[in-house]
């Protein structure tokens, strides 16, 4: 599946929208399928007219969107849009990882008793060790 680039607009209201601990949680629940917004509402005590709110912002980021089933209109998280920003964050973790895994290198190269600037393994004594 190829994903079409975020715009820094785009991650800046999905960020923005996951930084209230209320929408990571309607998020998750999401996750485990679509739920209305009485549904949603029903661990918070919080308003369902509240819950709305918080459903139109995470809307209005792409993370979520409703359709109608009758009566019902049941709120789906919108996987693509998680997997967009999941892939924009990988570009930058992979690329810290490699800069992490360079710096392991050189400093196994630099630490271990073969490498070329191994530090002495015997360290000088001091008058008292002398002493004993």
């Amino acid at each position: 599946m190829i994903l079409s680039p975020v715009s820094d607009a785009d991650l800046d209201r999905a960020f923005a929208a996951l930084a209230d601990p209320v929408r990571r949680a309607i998020i998750a629940r999401l996750s485990r399928g679509a739920a209305t917004v009485n549904e949603l509402a029903e661990p918070f005590e919080i308003s369902k007219q509240a819950v709305s709110k918080h459903i139109q912002v995470l809307e209005q980021a792409g993370l979520v969107s409703r359709t109608r089933d009758a009566q019902r209109r049941p709120v789906h998280l919108e996987a693509a849009r998680l997997e967009a920003m999941t892939a924009w964050i990988d570009r930058y973790r992979l690329a810290a990882e490699q800069r992490f895994r360079s710096l392991d290198a050189v400093l196994e190269r630099t630490t271990s008793p073969a490498g070329p600037t191994a530090p002495a393994a015997t360290t000088p004594n001091t008058d008292k060790e002398q002493q004993s």
